[in-house]
């Protein structure tokens, strides 16, 4: 046992956050170059431990399997030896005394200067002028190795029976200086293998540290000491070892340990792992499992079984609401009902999470219910705040359950409060609050930072996913390595789908053909989308399907306004429009985000330029530039200024080249088929009779048609039918 763990606590415990977006997002993009595509939080890891060197990440990378790139499994410890690495210490030669200080380094449980100082039996200027100061990085009480790749070379290097010595040498110090987690830790890792005690302290060991949000080092613990043990204490070692899996983001870990204890393990450790599992099968499989709650459900009348089985439900309940699957949320809220009526837990579990499941799955009409803690209790009110409008008070809310008083207990996640899960959770919550302010560029800063530290793929059924990619294409104009890497890490049944990227992507660039069609063949596949509102291509969805259609999203009131004007810009009538202009110019001057504010004020402009209103509308056109730009989305905000380019070039003068395309796109919701098939042969300059003859109608018929095309679109003669063609193929 005395043999494994070199770096893994020193170098992972503090996470990645020293490595900067700029640095990770470059590693991404050559190991999707590779094929070798990882989840931004374990390259950010690897840049860590491998101090940001591309090839030896590159080569690490590629001896790692799938699951532990995408983020689904933890990453073997140490990291694989490779030929970089090799190379990099082959000149190194140390003596066993100066060899088991760089091992006693590498296996402690924190960086302080002063046990290793009394490990050493020298002093700290000692160490840093000797023949380890080079190889040692002290500073401030602290000490760690100056290149953490050297963990890798010592664990190849090292014999099992030095480092098992190096173990119980530290275990002898810290229970002499009485520090009882670092003892037990050493003193088990220096222990026999499979001795029952070992197991035992570090399964206690790994609660401990799971309780204090160190889930990756609980995980590893308690999977040794289930290694190392049996019968019920393996059981519990196995729960311990699958909860903090998840905690991680280890689905695949997590499905796998937590999925041996059914359907023979203890009851209490089955009920108690059971949410955990439905988690990670849930994240792996792309919707909850179907489970039988006859046969899970507890056969002992205790309240401890019980308790732990309203918890069971209680997740259920919220990954089915993530899901949109209401069946699903509805029994498992009945069943979180008769198991917490038992046990009395009411107010402190059912109700916030009857709230919560509630509001996420889409009904905003929530009471006053709040529970304690990360998620029943901040994150709920913050939802509920932006809901009802406040979205500066949800951010401030979200802001206080961080607050370093300390974090309140929360029954929904109890010791879990301090998870990287729960995290993920609240960073996605976030992230999507400053959306909704229409802070694009902060949401995708706090986007970037997140990712590097979080399994921000796993909360909300892929939300931070379908984020990731709308903040690229808003700030970017294209996906950009995180949101590519995001995307790549979702497994199989879990793809989200893409075509209201592309449509954003092709409109922006000025191909609105191209995002219409897309579009179109979304709402084809029933429109797939979030329930909690992502920003899309509201812009295409108005002007193909008219006003009409609307899926229900939970929002902020103004992102509905928002969209309502979108919907009255486009579907009004030229003579409605000369009424309705100055009301919607006046609603949009409500909207305080820049983003939601700016598209409108885009839409504005451009159906004044179509209706040769050029002052009226470069004047809206250069205001929705402005708020684009102040928003951060900066893409947006250069498809704004294209088309204000293109307005100060023609001048209102008709565009060279087919408009067609985009008039077909704007007049199909306006016209039946047969007009608009009439109005584009016109426009294209055929005569009625030949029209008459390509349609095989009479050319009295074509009249009529024409007729009605004029009436519907208020032109009068086929030369203003062609103007028009001719500007919405200019400015849209």
């Amino acid at each position: 046992m005395g043999t494994g763990g070199f770096g893994i606590f020193l170098s992972r415990a503090h996470g990645a956050t020293s490595i900067a977006p700029a640095v990770v997002e470059k590693i991404l993009d050559d190991l999707l170059e590779h094929d070798l595509s990882c989840a931004p939080h374990v390259a950010a890891r690897l840049a860590v431990e491998l101090s940001g060197d591309p090839q030896t990440i590159l080569a690490v990378a590629a001896r790692l399997d799938a699951d532990q790139r995408r983020g689904l499994r933890a990453l073997p410890s140490p990291l694989p030896m490779v030929p970089s690495v090799e190379a990099l210490f082959a000149q190194l030669e140390l003596d066993d005394r100066d060899r088991a200080v760089l091992v006693a380094v590498s296996l402690r449980l924190d960086d302080r200067l002063d046990p290793l100082v009394d490990f050493a039996g020298r002093s700290a200027a000692e160490l840093a002028g000797g023949p380890l100061g080079s190889l040692l990085d002290i500073h401030a009480g602290r000490v760690r190795l100056a290149d953490p790749r050297l963990a890798i070379w010592l664990r190849a290097t090292t014999t099992s029976s030095m480092a098992a010595a190096v173990h119980s040498r530290l275990h002898r110090l810290f229970d002499a200086r009485g520090e009882r987690v670092d003892a037990d830790w050493h003193g088990a890792r220096a222990a026999v293998h499979g001795e029952p005690v070992t197991a035992g302290e570090l399964t206690r060991i790994a609660r401990e540290h799971s309780e204090a949000g160190l889930s990756e080092r609980a995980f590893h613990l308690a999977a040794e000491a289930a290694a190392h043990s049996s019968g019920i204490e393996r059981d519990e070692a196995t729960l311990v070892a699958g909860v903090a899996a998840i905690a991680a983001g280890y689905a695949v870990e997590a499905a796998c340990r937590l999925g041996s204890l059914f359907p023979d393990g203890d009851e209490l450790y089955r009920l108690q792992g059971l949410g955990g599992l439905l988690v990670a099968e849930a994240h792996l499989r792309g919707s909850v499992p179907e489970v039988d709650t006859s046969v899970v459900q507890p056969r002992i009348d205790d309240d401890a079984h019980w308790y732990s089985w309203a918890r069971a439900s209680a997740f259920a309940a919220m990954l089915c609401a993530e899901r949109g699957d209401r069946r699903g949320m509805r029994s498992w809220l009945e069943a979180l009902r008769r198991a917490s009526g038992r046990v009395d837990a009411d107010s402190e579990l059912r109700d916030p999470v009857v709230a919560l499941a509630w509001l996420v799955i889409g009904d905003g009409e929530t009471d006053d219910v709040r529970g304690t803690g990360p998620l029943s209790g901040s994150m709920l009110l913050a939802l509920r705040a932006a809901v009802e409008g406040d979205v500066d008070r949800a951010l401030r809310l979200l802001a206080a359950g961080d607050s370093a008083i300390g974090v309140e207990v929360d029954p929904f996640v109890a010791g879990f409060e301090l998870s990287p899960l729960v995290a993920a959770y609240r960073g996605i919550v976030e992230v999507l609050l400053l959306m909704w302010r229409g802070d694009i560029g902060a949401a995708r800063d706090r986007m970037l930072s997140a990712a590097l530290e979080l399994p921000v793929a796993v909360p909300f059924a892929g939300l931070g996913v379908v984020i990731a990619r709308r903040l690229d294409l808003a700030v970017l104009g294209h996906l950009g390595p995180f949101a590519k890497a995001l995307t790549a890490a979702l497994p199989a049944p879990s793809r989200i789908d893409q075509l209201v990227d592309r449509g954003i992507e092709a409109f922006l660039a000025g191909n609105s053909a191209e995002a219409a069609s897309c579009m179109r063949l979304w709402r084809d596949r029933g429109a797939p989308q979030p329930t909690l509102s992502v920003p899309g291509l509201e812009e295409a969805i108005v002007v193909t399907h008219g006003a009409s259609w609307r899926p229900h999203r939970i929002e902020p009131p103004e992102i509905a306004l928002a969209q309502r004007l979108r919907v009255q810009i486009t579907s009004c009538s030229d003579d409605e429009w000369r009424v309705e202009r100055p009301l919607v110019v006046a609603a949009a001057r409500t909207l305080t985000s820049p983003f939601s504010r700016g598209r409108v004020e885009a839409m504005i402009g451009t159906r004044s330029l179509i209706k040769g209103d050029i002052a009226i509308g470069r004047e809206h056109l250069s205001m929705a530039r402005n708020l684009l730009e102040v928003s951060g989305a900066t893409a947006w905000a250069r498809a704004i200024a294209a088309r204000l380019d293109r307005v100060e070039v023609a001048d209102g003068a008709a565009v060279a080249g087919d408009p067609l395309s985009s008039c077909r796109r704007v007049w199909e919701s306006m016209l039946t088929a047969r007009e608009l098939e009439v109005a584009m042969l016109a426009v294209g300059g055929a005569s009625n009779r030949d029209i008459a003859d390509s349609l095989h109608v009479s050319v009295r018929t074509v009249e009529v048609h024409l007729g009605r095309v004029f009436a519907k679109l208020e032109v009068r003669t086929r030369v203003e039918l062609t103007v028009l063609a001719h500007r919405i193929g200019q400015f849209v």
